[in-house]
C-alpha cells in the first residue's frame, strides 16, 4: 500500500526486499544491524501487530519506520498507546525531509487509534539526532527518568552499560 507520494518521497508498506536491503546498507555506513532485526519487523507488519513502512527517495529505499499499536514495555505499557519503533533515515539520504515525512504519516496513522504517541528514544550521541526531532515534534519526556530495557533505571547504579538499551520515554498529543 502506498501512503503518501509527492514525486520524489515515497512512503509505502515493508516489503521483503526491504530486509536484506536495509541490513546490508546499514552495516555499510558502520552499523551494528542484522537482517533479523528487519525480518521480525517485517513478521509482525505481516501479523498485523504494526504498520512497518518504508519511504523511497527517488525510487529508491531510504528510510523506515514501524507503528507498533500498543506499547509492550516502558512507562506507557498499561495505556494502551501507540508506540513508535526503529525510526531510521540512513545518512546518505538526510536532511532532504525524509524523515520528518515518515513521522507525518506515521503520526497520522497512530491518530486514527489513539489521541497520544509514544515511543523511547536512545541517550549515547548516535541517537542525537533523533533526540532534536522528537523534541522539536513536540514530544516530552514522561517524567520517569532513564529506563534500561524494559525497567526504570535506579539513580546511582553503575551496572547500566550506555547502549541501545539506555532510553527515555517520550510522548505527543496528537489531538
Amino acid at each position: 500500500m502506498t501512503y503518501y507520494n509527492d514525486g520524489s518521497v515515497l512512503i509505502r508498506d515493508r516489503i521483503e526486499a526491504d530486509t536484506a536491503y536495509f541490513s546490508e546498507a546499514e552495516r555499510a555506513q558502520g552499523w551494528n544491524d542484522t537482517e533479523d532485526k528487519h525480518s521480525a519487523r517485517m513478521a509482525d507488519h505481516k501479523a498485523g501487530i504494526c504498520i512497518a513502512l518504508v519511504a523511497e527517495y527517488n525510487g529508491v529505499p531510504a528510510g523506515y519506520v514501524n507503528l507498533y499499536f500498543k506499547v509492550s514495555d516502558g512507562p506507557f505499557v498499561d495505556k494502551g498507546l501507540p508506540v513508535v519503533v526503529d525510526f531510521n533515515v540512513l545518512e546518505k539520504f538526510r536532511r532532504r525531509g525524509i524523515g520528518r515525512r515518515l513521522m507525518d504519516m506515521t503520526e497520522v496513522l497512530a491518530a486514527e487509534r489513539s489521541d497520544e504517541i509514544c515511543l523511547s528514544v536512545g541517550l549515547y550521541d548516535g541517537y542525537g539526532a533523533a533526540q532534536r526531532i522528537y523534541v522539536k515534534r513536540g514530544y516530552i519526556p514522561d517524567g520517569s527518568g532513564v529506563w534500561y530495557g524494559s525497567q526504570p533505571a535506579w539513580a546511582y547504579d553503575r551496572e547500566y552499560m550506555i547502549d541501545d538499551d539506555l532510553c527515555l520515554w517520550m510522548s505527543k498529543k496528537l489531538r
